[in-house]
């Protein structure tokens, strides 16, 4: 019994002591099984580091002479499988990453050391887990195409005159400059320029029809300033909503 204990007792304190044996008397190499772990050697002497929770090595680097721990993502770990337990924050599941938002999908987290920085796609826009890049929301599978538009949804093949085939153009309910644009049922956001607005024309998607938009030119008000009136107006010439900004 006591012969099994010392064996065991040998075996891991030599694992707890990693040794390494330097190829040069100075670089930054791999180790053989940790991804987020590498040794450097300094006047060939071996210290064994550990990349931030989150990040990896870099060991593309043919000459071992750089020492770059990047995001998980971008790092080809190959055999080197291993990695240290996650550390968690609000909004990271590591230290070090970036990650989607588990309630909306358009939106993002860059976290650098425990800080999490929002971001969010542009409209119309989700999050790809995968790519790591914004798409559109219907070629995201985790997300609901809805979700992203506002809860807009497109109305149903012939429901609008003057669609054709299965696009339509629609003015969104808030924003003067956003419309959305159905395809085969599919509701994409999208934006106008600064400064110009999207013209409804014979109707808004609403069923409100004959409602058009026309926009005034600006022009100087008191103390110099630069005041733009919107007029939302009806074919009958009654104002139906004025918004000016200064």
């Amino acid at each position: 019994m006591k012969f099994y204990l010392i064996t065991a007792l040998l075996i891991i304190g030599s694992e707890a002591q990693e040794t390494f044996k330097c190829p040069d008397d100075f670089g930054f190499y791999p180790h053989h099984l940790s991804c987020d772990k590498y040794w450097k050697c300094d006047n060939n002497v071996a210290e064994l580091k550990t990349c931030g929770n989150g990040l990896a090595f870099d060991a593309s680097d043919a000459k071992f002479l750089t020492e770059n721990c990047d995001y998980l993502h971008n790092v080809e770990c190959g055999e080197r499988t291993q990695l240290e337990p996650p550390i968690s924050t609000p909004h990271c599941a590591r230290l070090y990453g970036i990650f989607p938002d588990e309630k909306k999908c358009d939106v993002f987290w860059n976290c650098w050391n425990g800080e999490a920085s929002r971001y969010q796609c542009s409209p119309g826009l989700a999050y790809d887990r995968e790519a790591r890049v914004c798409m559109w929301a219907d070629q995201v599978p985790e997300c609901r195409n809805d979700e992203v538009a506002g809860g807009f949804s497109c109305p149903a093949a012939g429901e609008v005159a003057g669609a054709s085939g299965s696009f339509s153009r629609h003015a969104h309910p808030e924003d003067c400059r956003k419309y959305y644009i159905c395809l085969e049922g599919i509701a994409r956001e999208y934006g106008c320029p600064v400064g110009t607005v999207f013209k409804i024309g014979d109707t808004d998607g609403s069923g409100r029809e004959g409602i058009k938009l026309n926009l005034s030119k600006s022009h100087s008000g008191g103390g110099g300033q630069k005041i733009s009136r919107e007029f939302f107006l009806a074919e009958n010439g009654v104002k139906l909503r004025e918004k000016v900004f200064l």
